[in-house]
């Protein structure tokens, strides 16, 4: 793929980006209408196999037919391929298949999989590249055989499957499940008190979230933190206050029925999931405004670049809150962990948030007004596909085929990202060899 999407003119390393998600998407939309992808022989309707292909490449988990009881074994493994594909990233991936087939990869190769992945410069792509691999391997392994011996138990020889299939999906940060043997579309709410699945779910999302620049860090530097790059600091900082504080609030203002040790779990996987995995232990349409409404911030900002999940991006939010800061203290720039922030990144921190704002208000206020559903259950659908999460409230498979296509666009963006979509759309724009003149604007 990775080579055929070179040969296509002069492309630049967003639009490679962009065109290789199109194409994995439809390829897998177009696997999932074969009539062996179904548990009833007919094959999906192209508009279903459309919109749960865009979420597993885009590792959303918004479904609209139960994944378990809709999906035959074919159809699950295709979902599965294309969860570990977009979890990757489709460049990364095709980088892996052009090297281990011998290709020499250029230095136009090199520059798209620097973007793909965030990474600072090309220099050793490839060594990072191998070092993604190993990893997403590694914890996906370990993830398996903590959640075997559950599954096994629950489910026979078939718990094998589901451990493989729960691995992946919750490192990927994508939230598609099996359980819906037990109920439809129930997620993971029967095992909502055992601790095993709880903690190997959550230790998986967490560490898919983190990004694979902050775990080359952390391998290279082991635990003496004041050598990490500001980056990882930003990240493992913030992402620890984003468990932290929320999953307080869940369990002093939410689940006040229940036993204290359940109430624990409960409030620790409902701080973990929106960030943006998409896997859910409690009932959702149970909880208060302000609890649905925290849930919808959290998907917004989302996991770290250069991760599985996908959101705005905790570096985003960092970048933001101490700009603010930088201003309430009449300081000249933002800093952060003894290092200077540049006006650039600034910039494009701003921008990432409009855009984010923009489109998931507008998404919501569509959804809401074309279905006649609360505004708040339309954003909180919206937030999860930008976010590219995957909870919802339960309206998705209701939803009608605009909806749809507003929910598939927002998937898409939220997992290729604000900024890659806009330079691959302004890819002749050239810098201004002039400035105008500067007046002053009141603000706030």
């Amino acid at each position: 793929m990775f080579s055929f999407l070179h040969r296509i003119g002069h492309m630049t390393s967003s639009q490679i980006i962009i065109l290789g998600f199109i194409v994995a998407i439809l390829i897998g939309a177009l696997l999932l209408t074969l009539p062996f992808a179904t548990n009833d022989g007919k094959g999906a309707s192209f508009s279903d196999a459309l919109f749960t292909a865009t979420s597993a490449a885009c590792v959303t988990g918004l479904v609209v037919q139960d994944t378990a009881t809709y999906w035959s074994l074919f159809g699950q493994i295709v979902i599965l391929i294309m969860i570990q594909t977009g979890g990757m990233g489709v460049v990364t991936v095709a980088v892996l298949l052009a090297i281990l087939s011998g290709r020499k990869i250029g230095l136009m190769q090199r520059s798209t999989m620097q973007e793909s992945v965030s990474a600072p410069s090309p220099g050793g792509i490839i060594r990072f590249t191998g070092f993604i691999l190993k990893t997403t391997l590694l914890i996906e392994l370990l993830g398996f055989f903590i959640m075997l011996p559950v599954f096994t138990k629950d489910f026979g020889l078939s718990g094998i499957w589901y451990a493989i299939f729960h691995s992946v999906s919750a490192f990927c940060n994508a939230g598609f499940d099996l359980m819906g043997v037990n109920a439809p579309y129930s997620s993971l709410t029967h095992y909502a008190d055992n601790p095993v699945i709880n903690i190997a779910i959550m230790i998986l999302i967490i560490t898919g979230g983190l990004g694979f620049l902050t775990w080359q860090d952390i391998r290279t530097n082991h635990i003496h933190i004041r050598k990490y790059k500001m980056q990882s600091k930003v990240i493992l900082t913030v992402t620890t206050l984003l468990i932290l504080f929320p999953a307080l609030f869940f369990f002093f203002f939410e689940f006040h029925n229940l036993p204290l040790d359940e109430r624990f779990w409960y409030s620790l996987f409902c701080s973990v999931s929106p960030r943006t995995a998409g896997f859910n232990t409690a009932q959702l349409t149970e909880m208060s405004e302000s609890g649905t409404l925290l849930t919808i911030i959290l998907m917004l900002i989302g996991g770290s670049p250069g991760s599985t999940a996908g959101g705005m991006k905790t570096t985003t939010l960092a970048v933001l809150a101490v700009t603010s800061f930088s201003v309430f203290s009449h300081k000249e720039s933002p800093h952060c962990f003894g290092r200077r922030i540049s006006e650039d990144i600034v910039k494009k921190a701003a921008a990432i948030l409009m855009i984010y704002l923009t489109l998931f208000l507008a998404g919501g206020i569509f959804i809401s007004l074309h279905e006649n559903t609360p505004i708040l259950t339309a954003l909180y659908e919206t937030a999860s596909a930008i976010g590219t999460v995957g909870l919802t409230l339960g309206i998705t498979p209701e939803l009608g085929l605009s909806s749809r296509l507003v929910l598939i666009l927002l998937m898409f963006f939220g997992r290729v990202g604000g900024l890659t979509l806009i330079f691959a759309a302004l890819s002749d724009y050239h810098k201004e060899s002039s400035k105008l003149p500067k007046e002053k604007i009141t603000v706030g």
